[in-house]
Parts: C-alpha cells; sequence; structure tokens
C-alpha cells in the first residue's frame, strides 16, 4: 500500500516536494496576477504620467528649489511632450 508505485520511499518524497514546489508557484502566479490587475492599467512602478510630473514639478517649485522662470520653462517643455509630436 505504501510502496509509491514501486520506486519507494525516496521517491516518493521527492514527488511530494515536487508538488510542494508546483503549488507555490501557482500560487505565486496567482497573487501576482491579482496584484497587476488591482494596480490597474499604466500604474507600474516608477512610472510617472505627465499630471505626476507637472505635480513633482509643481512641489519642487512650491519649495523654492526652482525659480520661476524655470517653473514656467519646464511646464512648457512638458505640456508640449503631452501632446506630442
Amino acid at each position: 500500500m505504501w510502496d509509491w508505485g514501486g520506486f519507494g520511499w525516496g521517491w516518493g518524497l521527492l514527488m511530494m516536494a515536487f508538488m510542494a514546489v508546483v503549488w507555490l508557484v501557482v500560487i505565486g502566479a496567482v497573487v501576482w496576477g491579482l496584484v497587476a490587475v488591482l494596480r490597474g492599467p499604466g500604474r507600474r512602478e516608477g512610472s510617472a504620467g505627465p499630471e505626476d510630473a507637472e505635480q513633482v514639478l509643481a512641489d519642487r517649485f512650491a519649495h523654492g528649489q526652482i525659480d520661476d522662470q524655470e517653473y514656467r520653462e519646464r511646464l512648457q517643455v512638458l505640456r508640449a511632450a503631452r501632446r506630442g509630436p
């Protein structure tokens, strides 16, 4: 009854370990997929849209890191890039 198909206990333990790895990969793939779906389209780590870039620029201006002229120049470049070539 417990001879694991004639291969012995060692093969049986190896098959159980392999199935555990398979299930971990399947569960990991499902979790990864759910996170990707819940995060939404276009929202990857490190990616910023034009509105995010304008907000960063406005924050830098508000904190005095850039002056008025540089703010306006960079804002113009951002908005031109959004419109496309």
